[in-house]
């Protein structure tokens, strides 16, 4: 065996345990000699296949042998991870349909090549409704590098008009702080200069971002951040990511509501029961956002509290009223 060849002989052995091997899949020393031969033009013998494999167990490589031959047990990425991921990638709709496909097809690459004849929903990536913006990927590393020089960035934001083409809404610079998913969309959590408090823009519509020669502006200096992200806060209290002020809010719901609350505010509300249908929830939350929440959930819920949403919530309802009593004949 060449020189170059003995060495890499323990490192090609582990890749090929990696890419074809699984508990429904060992290999004979055979396979793996077979295999050697044919990707990478190594020629050993069995003693060697043996002796690497025993190393490999040394240094903590989970091998096992069934009897019918070796495979690797453990994966740096179980299948089942895998999947959740790929699943994850699959209806993200603010990855683009050509990332998704770039990422799952290396996320596939991790699980061998046994486990890509399991995963044959990725070739309906395109069928997804997904952001057209290719400048995701490129404005994470971007935001995370300003955020860690503490410099502010500048960007443009895009809009669509009725045509279904996009249009730049405006530029912008502020000061970024952090990048977080939320109800299937990726924000950025940054002061916008334009507005002087925090904002939470899409990354999938921001194009043309760069970063400035200027300091960003220190996250405790901004109202309601002195002491940091509170990140439960954040998801619960912002459900459509409205930047206001949280308050306390009182509504009256349906007892079929209750699950929605757990899934919307993660249990960070109090309830009180008023008959056997009936219940009173307390959470605290962004009044912007509580008002489209709430005419999510018109026959279900009643805003009693404060009287300024309430009043917002029947203004509302009157106006899509009007829309349907004043509108166009549907026929």
């Amino acid at each position: 065996m060449a020189l170059e060849a003995k060495k890499s002989l323990i490192i090609r052995i582990y890749q090929i345990l990696e890419d074809y091997s699984d508990s429904d899949h060992p290999l004979k020393q055979q396979d793996i000699i077979d295999i050697l031969r044919r990707d990478y033009d190594i020629e050993c013998e069995r003693k060697a296949i043996s002796r690497n494999i025993s190393c490999l167990k040394e240094i903590g490589v989970d091998i096992e042998n069934d009897g019918n031959g070796v495979y690797l047990a453990t994966r740096r990425i179980e299948k089942s991870e895998l999947r959740l991921l790929i699943d994850s990638a699959l209806c993200s709709r603010y990855i683009s349909s050509l990332h998704s496909k770039q990422l799952i097809e290396k996320l596939i690459k991790l699980g061998g090549r046994n486990f890509k004849n399991h995963v044959r929903h990725v070739h309906s990536v395109t069928d997804w409704g997904k952001t057209q913006n290719k400048d995701l990927f490129y404005n994470i590393e971007t935001v995370d590098e300003a955020i860690e020089q503490g410099k502010k960035i500048e960007f443009d934001y895009i809009r669509m008009d009725i045509d279904g083409k996009t249009y730049n809404s405006g530029h912008h610079t502020g000061s970024p702080y952090h990048m977080l998913l939320h109800n299937q969309r990726y924000y950025l959590m940054l002061n916008d200069d334009k507005y002087g408090n925090i904002c939470y823009d899409r990354l999938d519509k921001i194009k043309n971002m760069s970063i400035l020669d200027e300091d960003a502006l220190p996250l405790k200096e901004n109202k309601g951040f002195e002491h940091g992200i509170n990140y439960k806060n954040i998801a619960t209290g912002l459900p459509y990511m409205f930047s206001d002020e949280q308050q306390l809010i009182r509504i009256k719901c349906d007892k079929s509501m209750v699950d929605e609350l757990n899934d919307w505010f993660g249990g960070g509300f109090e309830t009180q029961k008023t008959d056997d249908n009936h219940f009173i929830a307390t959470v605290k939350a962004s009044q912007r956002a509580m008002l489209y929440w709430t005419l999510q959930y018109n026959n279900k819920v009643e805003v009693l509290s404060p009287k300024s949403l309430r009043n917002d919530v029947i203004n509302a309802l009157k106006s899509t009223l009007a829309l349907y009593e004043n509108g166009s004949d549907a026929n």
